[in-house]
């Protein structure tokens, strides 16, 4: 700021811990290779193509009809997004550590996060708990995923891939963002009662300028830039050729080297060359957030079987009444970690006690659908 005065949000991230040198640094370098001038309809056209995937993804975990509209996308720093934000926001960092590596994360308002991981744990006024915050973790991860099959199809690299996403819920001040400016797509999404909320995804702007490359759609030369090219490209060089013949050939030897420094074809395109991480790389499948729950202690129980009685029928029973379940004789016993069934397996009994020897564990895929 130009009197020197913090803000009330780089207070607070000061007093979080967060490098406050990020704050204001986009408005530094608007209309540079790294501001305005990015050729972000390219980007935006390719995100768009994504939204029905999104859309179905979110309605699938969810088992609710959740529509995604076809983002905006801006180039902003720091102090213009957290504007954007309400005071608590829900973070899930899912950077990309090969194809285009950098920070990529999925923010959305703290009461989103809430309905969405409610819907997915079939849960009324849920809390943003640890196990709440590893439900949205995986849906961000299958989000992700479903960005990187689509560049990959697109672009033909097949090396995209990232991090296990980490959720956190704090307050929007503190929100890890990339430093400088970088890319932010903007989703309104619909909840099937007409509810409507925000989605703000985010690309550091080394992930968005490799995206752009190799999506075709590659830096454009702002008005300030477009005029020094003219300048140095064929009219300069024939400013120079004008002049050779008055200063001698001293002045001709430096227009030479100035030409084969590149000034005389300012079009040409350098580009990094990509190489595949020499370390296997997980799927988007496999992709979980583990790391937020290894700590945290969770209900298992082993069921036997269940039954449905009239209150007359449990009133009437008593020592000696046969309950009859819903198992056959023989059949894996269901294994449920917080009531949900995650695994199947036999009873056993070991040194007098009751345990039980897992048989099959169920797919992320089936708790899916049987939560739907």
């Amino acid at each position: 700021m130009s009197d020197g005065a913090l803000s009330q949000d780089e207070i607070d991230a000061l007093l979080a811990g967060v490098d406050s040198s990020s704050f204001g640094a986009g408005s530094m370098d608007s209309g540079g290779s790294s501001g305005g001038g990015k050729n972000l309809s390219v980007l935006k056209d390719f995100l768009a193509s994504t939204v029905q995937s999104l859309s179905s993804n979110l309605s699938m975990m969810t088992g609710s009809q959740i529509s995604v509209s076809a983002p905006s996308l801006e180039q902003l720093d720091r102090e213009a997004f957290v504007q954007k934000l309400p005071e608590m926001a829900t973070a899930v960092k899912a950077d990309f550590n090969s194809g285009f590596p950098g920070a990529h994360l999925y923010i959305m308002p703290e009461n989103s996060a809430k309905k969405i991981a409610s819907l997915m744990n079939q849960e009324e006024n849920i809390e943003l708990d640890d196990m709440a915050l590893s439900v949205i973790g995986e849906v961000a991860s299958q989000l992700t995923g479903t960005l990187i099959t689509a560049i990959s199809d697109k672009t033909g690299n097949k090396n995209v891939s990232s991090v296990s996403p980490e959720a956190s819920n704090v307050p929007k001040a503190v929100v890890a963002l990339p430093g400088g400016s970088f890319t932010m797509a903007e989703y309104k999404l619909t909840f099937e009662n007409g509810e409507m909320s925000t989605l703000w995804e985010v690309f550091d702007s080394s992930v968005s300028d490799e995206m752009l490359s190799a999506l075709g759609g590659g830096p454009e030369k702002s008005g300030m830039d477009a005029g020094f090219g003219m300048q140095q490209g064929a009219p300069m060089q024939n400013q120079m050729n004008d002049s050779m013949g008055m200063m001698g050939g001293a002045m001709g030897n430096q227009a030479q080297a100035m030409g084969g420094f590149g000034m005389g074809n300012p079009s040409t395109n350098v580009q990094s060359v990509q190489f595949p991480n020499l370390m296997q790389q997980q799927t988007s499948g496999e992709q979980g957030n583990i790391g937020l729950i290894m700590d945290v202690y969770m209900e298992m129980t082993v069921e036997l079987g269940r039954t449905r009685k009239l209150i007359k029928e449990i009133l009437g029973m008593g020592e000696g009444t046969i309950i009859e379940l819903d198992k056959l004789a023989g059949e894996p016993v269901d294994i449920l970690v917080n009531h949900k069934l995650i695994a199947k397996g036999e009873v056993v009994v070991i040194d007098e006690n009751f345990g039980v020897r897992v048989t099959e564990i169920v797919s992320p895929m089936e708790r899916m659908s049987d939560m739907g």
